[in-house]
């Protein structure tokens, strides 16, 4: 796949504070790119960066190897924002919002009228067309933000907490109509939602305190970081600290917790016959066994660590 958009050694400090950290990150045509970190690991700061919104004090970013410091219209109409805080003109209609957008981008205005009224059908807010945004729900006020983000139809689409304070109808209707615009755009997500990045991100990256983790695909995240799967014996017929003692050998990270042996690790499962077979030259019997897959916020806790942020 080409690379749209390229970010090289991106930092960013407010006085003593270092909100980014020598970020870079390559953002891949037609995927969906999940950013995700903990409250202050620098998010929405690279994301602010990345789109041009805010300039790093070292570092740069390029749309398809163009700078995009370079101040031509061009490179920043690729980029189309859809912020965390919600950003509206509340004595303006919906649509007056769109059109107003639309020629903010050098649109003619019965250009911007068209194309906004398909945005407004798209995302089920024609109905609203000619109401003002302050008398709208917070959901349709989130949802005409992103109408308005892609008024101009941008190439690459940053998204800051999409979800942020839906509820689950206006969940699912944002996160379907995202799904039909991958791989028509590129999109750029940051999320706290486990469950947003896992169902939506082509791939993620994980950043703490400033700083790029790691970088992958969930499934491959789930493979290769993380404490592992977990999978849960109940044993019968000899004492936990002996069925421990006897699987010991064939799977190392294994604990005890009431009646049930849990061994936790990458693709536990193929550890299941060894502890059977050990098992069985003990005498003891295997009741129910439970296997829960390594999950994406398994992957985070072991990454970023278990301290609350504020």
């Amino acid at each position: 796949m080409n690379v749209v958009l390229k970010a090289q050694s991106l930092t960013k400090h407010y006085g003593s504070l270092t909100a980014v950290r020598d970020l870079s990150l390559e953002v891949l045509e037609g995927e969906v790119l999940g950013i995700l970190g903990p409250n202050g690991a620098g998010k929405t700061t690279s994301i602010n960066m990345m789109c041009g919104l805010l300039r790093p004090d070292s570092g740069c970013v390029s749309i398809r190897g163009k700078p995009i410091t370079d101040g031509t219209s061009d490179t920043r109409s690729r980029v189309g924002v859809c912020p965390q805080n919600i950003v509206l003109w509340s004595q303006l209609t919906c649509l007056e919002q769109m059109v107003f957008m639309g020629e903010m981008y050098g649109m003619r205005r019965d250009a911007a009228r068209s194309r906004g009224e398909g945005l407004l059908r798209d995302l089920d807010l024609m109905e609203k067309r000619n109401h003002r945004a302050c008398t709208l729900s917070g959901g349709m006020q989130r949802r005409l933000n992103l109408a308005m983000a892609l008024i101009h139809d941008p190439e690459i689409l940053v998204l800051d907490e999409p979800e942020a304070g839906l509820d689950p109808q206006s969940r699912v209707l944002l996160r379907e109509y995202v799904r039909t615009l991958a791989r028509q755009k590129t999109i750029i997500l940051t999320t706290h939602n486990m469950d947003e990045a896992e169902r939506m991100a082509d791939r993620v990256a994980i950043l703490d305190q400033g700083r790029l983790l790691i970088v992958d695909t969930p499934e491959a995240l789930k493979r290769t970081a993380g404490e592992g799967d977990v999978l849960e014996i109940e044993v019968e017929g000899i004492t936990l600290p002996e069925a421990r003692e006897a699987v010991a050998a064939v799977a190392p990270q294994t604990s005890i917790t009431d009646h049930t042996l849990v061994i936790r690790a990458r693709s536990a499962v193929e550890f299941l016959p060894a502890i059977l077979e050990a098992l069985h030259a003990i005498h003891a019997r295997a009741g129910e066994v439970r296997l829960r897959a390594n999950t994406l916020e398994d992957v985070f806790i072991s990454l970023t660590g278990r301290r609350l942020r504020e």
